[in-house]
């Protein structure tokens, strides 16, 4: 882990750059762990530069997080219109609710898991795509989308049926 230590150098830097940018640390915090996880996670031969590499790692994470937030008003808006329609307020408070211990549950799976999740059931993706994507095995996505979809189903207490 010794080639990592320039990453570290970064940590501090990292957090008040996207605490400014974020206006909340406990984000900017998060953002961080992320970027971390995502670059100890996935070994580099030698990063030249540590510090832009990084930030531009947490860049993406963000940009991810835009869009799964635009993909959440998206869904969330969807269900207020239908249930609109339907005058039933507390199916749209309990699609809500549902959204959240949804999103809470997938931010507790390593970054491969929740993108898996994300681009085959919210974009369409096929699981070759992804691995494509991924520069993974078709075998690998499985495994990341069997393990996400296990995780959920501890975590949501949904019953079958």
């Amino acid at each position: 882990m010794s080639g990592h230590k320039g990453f570290l150098d970064h940590y501090h830097e990292l957090i008040g750059t996207w605490t400014r940018k974020l206006r909340s640390r406990q984000q900017a915090e998060d953002l961080t762990h992320d970027a971390f996880v995502r670059v100890l996670e996935n070994p580099r031969e030698q990063v030249e530069q540590p510090r832009a590499y990084l930030h531009q790692t947490a860049r993406n994470i963000a940009v991810d997080g835009y869009r799964r937030e635009d993909r959440r008003q998206a869904l969330e808006q969807q269900v207020f219109s239908e249930d609109a329609g339907a005058h039933d307020p507390e199916a749209y408070v309990h699609a809500l609710e549902l959204a959240d211990r949804v999103e809470r549950a997938l931010a507790e799976l390593p970054l491969n898991c929740r993108r898996v999740f994300i681009w085959q059931k919210l974009e369409g993706l096929t699981q070759a795509e992804i691995a494509e994507r991924m520069g993974l095995t078709k075998n690998m996505v499985e495994k990341y989308m069997i393990r996400t979809l296990r995780h959920l189903r501890e975590h949501l207490d949904v019953s079958a049926g």
